[in-house]
């Protein structure tokens, strides 16, 4: 089987493999057409002054507790009891960044990181479609898609039955559920690299159906983008790239708590605050 034309999964509501989403189902993002760079958020039109002012110190005082905790602190600003227009003017200044993702159990989370890296919009959906939580977060991923991959999957799932036609799918399975028992938080991603592997349909086909495609989903846009959804057996993800045409380049599982791709570097971070600080004071300049 040629690698490049391994079986790309979705990045849609209702996680469940490929092709079986059908064609109502809504796109999150779109797809990115090439590199994605910094480009600081325009501020707000036809905002009042003094809303553009209280949005400024609202986001200074969320810097501010970002600067004294630390990367790892996760600092946060609620936005819930905002007003709708100072809400959509904090939306506007803060922009879009590469990484987007949702949850479809054990609660529905919608991420989205901002055009400063390591700070995170973070909303929580009811059924009834209303959000129960709206707040900024910062650190390297947003807590609520650790929290549900860790409440959504199994520490061992049994060995699946291997069909006719399967050339590898055994040794990869077992090697999968003695990394994923092992794999302690802090340790190194163990990641089987299938494009590289000789694998048959078969193999493919067992796997895909052993794992499956499970409820956190992750979209990680850079030069072309990076598909991540978590599987039935704890920290264990598929990771799969694209270039900018969409063509699958890389088909692979990690064992980790959440691939590096999706995270936010520590540097990066520290980048971002000074970005922010600039833009803050541009915003509380006077008109």
């Amino acid at each position: 089987m040629n690698p490049s034309q391994m079986r790309p999964f979705p990045i849609s509501v209702v996680a469940m493999g490929p092709g079986s989403q059908g064609d109502e189902a809504p796109e999150y993002l779109p797809m990115p057409q090439g590199m994605e760079t910094f480009s600081a958020p325009r501020l707000p039109e036809n905002a009042a002054p003094e809303t553009v002012d209280h949005a400024a110190r609202l986001l200074g005082d969320l810097l501010d507790a970002a600067a004294k905790v630390g990367f790892a602190g996760g600092a946060t600003l609620d936005l819930l009891g905002l007003d709708a227009g100072l809400r959509d003017v904090i939306n506007q200044s803060l922009g879009f960044g590469e990484v987007s993702a949702f949850t479809t159990a054990p609660q529905h989370w919608r991420v989205q990181e901002t055009a400063f890296a390591g700070l995170w919009r973070v909303l929580k959906v009811e059924n009834d479609g209303i959000f129960s939580v709206d707040r900024l977060e910062t650190g390297a991923i947003p807590v609520a898609l650790v929290d549900a991959m860790q409440q959504t999957t199994q520490a061992e799932l049994p060995a699946p039955a291997y069909p006719a036609g399967c050339m590898n799918a055994q040794a990869l399975v077992e090697e999968l559920r003695l990394q994923a028992a092992a794999w302690q938080p802090g340790a190194a991603a163990h990641v089987i690299n299938l494009t590289l592997l000789p694998v048959s349909d078969a193999d493919l086909d067992t796997l895909y159906g052993w794992l499956g495609h499970r409820e956190v989903s992750i979209l990680s846009r850079g030069y072309g983008n990076c598909r991540i959804t978590s599987t039935r057996l704890k920290n264990v993800w598929w990771v799969q790239y694209f270039n900018s045409m969409d063509t699958l380049i890389l088909n692979s599982i990690e064992v980790v708590g959440m691939p590096e791709v999706a995270l936010a570097a520590d540097e990066d971070f520290a980048d971002s605050l000074e970005r922010l600080r600039e833009y803050l004071d541009m915003m509380l300049e006077p008109v």
